[in-house]
């Protein structure tokens, strides 16, 4: 349970980044060939219920791992929610995953006591919506985050993708569930991939490591059943 509160948090701060514009990548003259690595639906399986994608292993990777593949300028703090313990994240503003550019989100490993911890020697406390607390991390603590390890990834494309692209790059979902008017998500267990699409605003892909799948999509299954 704490994993998925941890994750529910990690997915709630989205929608205020989903407001905010977003980069495209163009191709220049004579590029006609899409680049055959880090594609957001390359996704490698891996054994004992892994997967890579991004370059990045969920539950494997460590926050170094991501600096050594999209560079230092991440943002890192701690997201805390009203009555939640909170949870560690990694923020990049731009990154290109092959040709798609876009915003990324990590999840990063952490316990109770590590947070509650970090909580005392913090920097700063902004609030955001709903009284949701970011917290700036002291020094000390953002280095030894560096060998934190990834739990989850959010990749926020640029460009809209529409229900044919997704087919079309990603193959048919194992699953679909709607969970709103407009946002509907399409779950591909075998790749830990939860692709929200929604028609009026930003997708959203969610990965995980494809044994932890369940953790994603039992959450959907049990609100549209309410």
């Amino acid at each position: 349970m704490r994993f998925l509160r941890s994750l529910a948090l990690f997915l709630a701060i989205l929608a205020v980044l989903l407001a905010a514009p977003l980069l495209f990548v163009e191709r220049e003259a004579g590029q006609s060939e899409m680049p055959a690595e880090g594609l957001p639906w390359l996704i490698e399986r891996l054994s004992e219920g892994n997967s890579r994608v991004f370059g990045l292993s969920p539950g494997i990777s460590t926050l170094d791992d991501a600096r050594a593949r999209f560079g230092p300028e991440v943002q890192v703090a701690m997201i805390v929610a009203p009555g939640e313990s909170g949870s560690v994240e990694a923020y990049y503003e731009s990154v290109t995953a092959g040709i798609v550019a876009g915003r990324m989100i990590l999840a990063l490993e952490s316990t109770l006591a590590q947070r509650e911890a970090m909580l005392k020697r913090a920097v700063r406390v902004n609030y955001m919506e709903s009284a949701t607390r970011r917290v700036e991390l002291a020094a000390t603590d953002l280095q030894a985050l560096n060998k934190a390890r990834v739990t989850a990834i959010a990749f926020i494309p640029a460009a809209h993708l529409s229900e044919e692209i997704v087919l079309q790059r990603f193959g048919p979902p194992a699953e679909r569930i709607r969970s709103g008017e407009h946002i509907e998500h399409f779950l591909y267990p075998e790749k830990g991939l939860d692709l929200r699409l929604d028609a009026k605003g930003k997708e959203v892909l969610q990965y995980v490591a494809p044994r932890d799948f369940a953790r994603l999509r039992d959450p959907l299954r049990a609100a549209a059943q309410r």
